[in-house]
């Protein structure tokens, strides 16, 4: 029989292991304990190579006083989102941002772990979204309008209150004040953004989009602001988004996940109109409409300690909140029948629209991924579909499991929207997963929600 000691140690590699980051541990000797597939691949060895080897004989670069590790083991600090340039055993340089945590056993010290991230990587793709958008800047004004593919006429709906956010819209895209938007995962706030841009004086400047959420805290800051030469390692002198989108508008969405420091610096350049590079000594001034959206209520977020109350009311000269689709009903047979008739022409079918059966589990939907999952929806029916009418038999198989989650009973016992609606979001979390089998980017494609939130929201509920 095997050990429970023995038992828990496989389950530990074996989760360790399926992680997709970099997973480095040591012991209080500095020799490598536990070294996983994907450390391996950033660091440009095999696992063979490093493990059960000295830190240093490995990574010849390092020293006790550069090694986070190392560091680590002596101070017992733990050392989070830190960049790490060292070059591998056959010289080649390797940039990480490292996550570095002393492992404890009661007040005793016996090792310690790193998450590493590939910092090389992400620069890269940090300075291609960069020269992409700076190739944007250089083209002619006709182009830069064609960044732009939606205008609030391309927002249908038929609901009342829709329609008359629609018409504000137009009217305040003419001012130079910034707006806020909020609204759920999936309700158009990027749509409705551009359509701003378009009805604005700015049309014919530039459109620049940044998730907040999609970069690591490390480079947010550098593509924001830019970087002047020599403020980190191989860093050279270049712009960031303000300055890309210098005389047009910059959309920062999931403005919620940007750090709070930043914030700040955010700020002081909505009020002044001046930002500086990071490493640079000098201000630069820009002329950008700022527009930020989030996914939740700004007071959540601000209790939650996610926004910066000052930003808040910063950004709030204008605020849009965009209604989720369960509260636009006569939205959701409405924009059935436009999905429908969209991919009639673009898969080449003739679907004539969806059955009464349908039309009730459509009606009756919480539609959680709202307008984004609808689409998916009708996309995926489309394409499995033989007949000439959408019936039940074609939904996806997550959303035959969760057709019913209108009539849950909260756990919460609570009249709270806040905790029924949090309640409601667990289920669907825990329902995904199972229907994904655990896959985690499966899982927020069924949700309709980026990988990086999903993984927050598991660790928020789970």
């Amino acid at each position: 029989m095997v050990k429970l000691q023995e038992l828990s140690k496989e389950v530990l590699t074996a989760i360790l292991k399926s992680i997709d980051e970099g997973i480095h541990v040591v012991n209080t000797e500095g020799s490598t304990i536990f070294y996983n597939e994907v450390a391996a691949r950033h660091d440009g060895l095999s696992v063979q190579e490093v493990l059960g080897k000295p830190l240093l004989s490995a990574f010849p670069s390092l020293s006790e006083e550069s090694s986070t590790l190392l560091k680590v083991m002596k101070t017992a600090k733990p050392i989070y989102n830190q960049t790490q340039v060292y070059l591998n055993m056959y010289g080649k340089r390797i940039d990480t941002i490292n996550t570095t945590l002393p492992i404890m056993i009661g007040n005793t010290i016996v090792g310690a772990v790193e998450i590493a991230k590939d910092y090389s990587r992400m620069k890269l793709l940090a300075e291609r979204l960069l020269e992409l958008q700076k190739s944007l800047k250089q083209n002619n004004v006709k182009t830069l309008v064609k960044s732009v593919h939606f205008t609030l006429s391309d927002l249908k709906t038929k609901n009342n209150e829709f329609i008359r956010l629609k018409e504000e819209a137009r009217k305040l895209a003419k001012s130079y004040s910034p707006i806020l938007i909020y609204g759920e995962s999936g309700t158009g706030k990027e749509l409705f953004v551009q359509g701003i841009h378009y009805e604005s004086k700015r049309a014919n400047g530039p459109f620049i989009a940044q998730n907040c959420a999609a970069i690591p805290e490390t480079l947010l800051e550098s593509i924001l602001f830019g970087t002047a030469k020599g403020s980190y390692t191989g860093a050279v002198e270049r712009k960031g988004l303000f300055e890309l989108a210098d005389g047009g508008t910059l959309f920062l969405d999931e403005l919620h996940a940007m750090p709070m420091e930043l914030q700040a610096k955010l700020l002081r350049a909505i009020e002044d109109g001046l930002i500086r590079r990071v490493g640079g000594s000098q201000n630069i001034t820009v002329d950008v409409r700022v527009i930020s959206a989030i996914n939740v209520h700004p007071r959540i977020a601000m209790e939650e300690h996610k926004l910066r109350p000052d930003l808040f009311y910063r950004l709030n000269v204008f605020t849009f909140a965009l209604l989720p689709l369960r509260e636009r009903k006569e939205d959701i047979l409405y924009l059935t029948e436009y999905f429908i008739r969209t991919y009639n022409h673009t898969l080449n079918k003739q679907i004539s629209g969806i059955d009464k059966g349908l039309k009730l589990i459509f009606l009756k939907y919480s539609w959680p991924g709202n307008v984004r999952e609808l689409k998916h929806t009708i996309e995926y029916m489309m394409n499995i579909c033989e007949e000439n009418v959408l019936s039940e038999k074609n939904l996806p198989v997550m959303m035959r499991q969760l057709k019913g989650i209108p009539t849950i009973e909260f756990e919460t016992h609570s009249s709270s929207l806040r905790d029924n609606l949090e309640a409601l979001e667990k289920k669907l979390i825990t329902n995904s997963l199972e229907a994904a089998g655990g896959n985690i980017n499966h899982a927020a494609k069924l949700l309709g929600i980026p990988r990086q939130t999903l993984q927050y929201k598991i660790k928020k509920y789970m």
